[in-house]
């Protein structure tokens, strides 16, 4: 071979080099495609390449080409200094041998190479410097060694620039797994069931359900009124569930029509309807081997809820436009503020359907039948209010408490929310009071529905040193029916002192 035909040779190695490096092949499949390439298109046999042990600061053979042979059984290693390998590792350039035979320092550990060739190492370095490996190869002729040494390192530029690609991206999986894993640990300390507000009697029942059916991979069916806290239950139920590690998605039935309903549970294939431009897979097949929480389930049509049965039954189904049955392990929670037999009664919902997602019900109490638990979930809310009002401090005070106690709470808690989140507006020192919570217009409410009132009386201990002034004498007056008389017994005051206070505290009588 003359010096034009190995130019030659060595352009279209090169040419072929970077498709193969280019490709989506993982890192193995590609080493060893350069490596046949080199045999088979420059003449250089015996391909190896070694990869840095980052354990132990060795080299450990990651691919080799010989008539065909691949990778060892065994892996083969190389420390600095041990060996040709070893040489170039702790000399970081290229070494070029005219005759194996006579170099001492070769060990030939994988019993490939001719003693009576050449041989050339040169070492494969990443940005800054970093030597993370070595490409080695036999020429099959003592010619042109020079010329063929410089064209092993630029094949060995070229593996570093692939290695380096890759180790980027694997850097980036690694960065979104490791934060894939702590959002998963907040998730699960967030949805702890000692996290779930609530110490009444009704919420105590509910919590021993929920730490018994998240043991299985039971069918659970939420009940409760809007506003409750079904999807908190929900996912309280999946985070302490054996399939906590996997998928948690969510639907709301009641927001789509039939058409988009199916699409968006079942997925669809391309082309299946107009704008189906892509296969899409649905939520079904999305939460395989997790928990799928359908919200308004008992929203859904009559036509859509035979289609939900056959999944909820076999755990299969297809693709819109699809034919392919396609097997799913999921668990299903669904929520619903309907009453399901007298749907169940009146037709309007399938008998079979029901008692397959009635297997395990869960009832969510309303707000009012658990007003002993509005103090700590006050607290609790104030706390979020406060996040998203850029960590401003809010405080509520106990006068505001036995307001919200009074009130029917037909929203629930997200009523509840909902009053905290104004009446932290309206206090411009984040002080919640009774006042604060009166120009709200709750009180308003609560007596144009009287009969709804909580009928058990809020005891106050009027000696409660924790007690301000201000709360102490409202508490008094709202004890009192707001007679300044009464109020005044009460603290031991007189009607004058207890006048003097209402003006100097500035607090608003109800007018009675």
């Amino acid at each position: 071979m003359d010096r034009i035909q190995l130019v030659e040779a060595e352009l279209d190695t090169l040419y072929l080099i970077s498709q193969v490096l280019n490709s989506d092949y993982e890192l193995a499949a590609k080493l060893q495609g350069v490596l046949e390439i080199l045999h088979k298109r420059s003449g250089m046999r015996s391909g190896m390449i070694t990869l840095r042990d980052t354990e132990n600061d060795g080299m450990v053979v990651s691919v080799v080409h010989s008539n065909g042979a691949n990778r060892p059984s065994e892996p083969v290693r190389y420390q600095a200094g041990e060996g040709l390998i070893g040489a170039i590792l702790d000399e970081g350039s290229t070494i070029i041998v005219e005759k194996v035979a006579n170099e001492p320092r070769f060990l030939g550990r994988l019993g490939l190479y001719d003693p009576e060739l050449p041989f050339i190492g040169s070492p494969i370095y990443m940005e800054k410097g970093e030597l993370v490996g070595v490409l080695a190869a036999q020429p099959d002729s003592a010619l042109f060694l020079g010329e063929r040494g410089r064209f092993l390192e630029m094949i060995a530029n070229l593996i570093a620039q692939s290695v380096n690609m890759l180790r980027g991206i694997e850097r980036k999986q690694q960065d979104l797994l490791s934060e894939r894993d702590q959002l998963k640990q907040a998730l699960i300390k967030n949805y702890r069931f000692e996290n779930i507000i609530g110490h009444s009697v009704p919420m105590l029942k509910v919590f021993e359900l929920i730490r018994q059916v998240a043991k299985w991979n039971t069918t659970v069916l939420i009940r409760g009124e809007s506003g409750t806290g079904k999807e908190v239950v929900a996912n309280a139920i999946h985070f302490n569930s054996a399939c906590a590690s996997g998928p948690f998605l969510k639907l709301n039935c009641a927001a789509l029509p039939d058409s988009l309903l199916e699409s968006e549970l079942f997925g669809h294939e391309k082309g299946a309807f107009s704008g189906a431009l892509a296969l899409r897979k649905g939520r079904f097949e999305l939460a395989d081997n997790g928990t799928l929480f359908l919200d308004e389930i008992g929203e859904i049509s009559a036509s859509f809820q035979a289609k939900l049965l056959r999944v909820l039954q076999e755990g299969e189904f297809e693709r819109v436009g699809g034919t392919k049955t396609i097997k799913v392990n999921v668990r299903i929670i669904a929520a619903t503020n309907r009453n399901l037999e007298k749907e169940v009664t009146k037709g309007e919902f399938r008998e079979d359907l029901y008692y397959r997602l009635n297997v395990m019900p869960i009832y969510m109490p309303p707000l009012r039948d658990r007003s002993e638990d509005i103090p700590e979930l006050a607290e609790f809310l104030l706390e979020r209010i406060s996040g998203q009002q850029g960590g401003r401090a809010l405080e509520i005070k106990d006068s505001a408490i036995r307001i919200l106690m009074k009130h029917h709470w037909p929203g629930n808690v997200r009523e509840l929310e909902n009053r905290l989140e104004r009446a932290a507006i309206m206090s411009s020192a984040g002080i919640i009071d009774r006042d604060v919570i009166v120009n709200t217009g709750l009180e308003d409410e609560i007596d144009s529905s009287s009969q709804k009132l909580q009928k058990t009386p809020v005891t106050v201990d009027f000696n409660d040193e924790n007690m301000d002034d201000r709360e102490r004498v409202i508490a008094a007056l709202e004890q009192s029916g707001w007679v300044q008389a009464k109020a005044a017994r009460l603290l031991n005051m007189t009607p004058r002192q207890i006048a003097y206070r209402i003006q100097t505290l500035d607090i608003t009588m109800k007018q009675i």
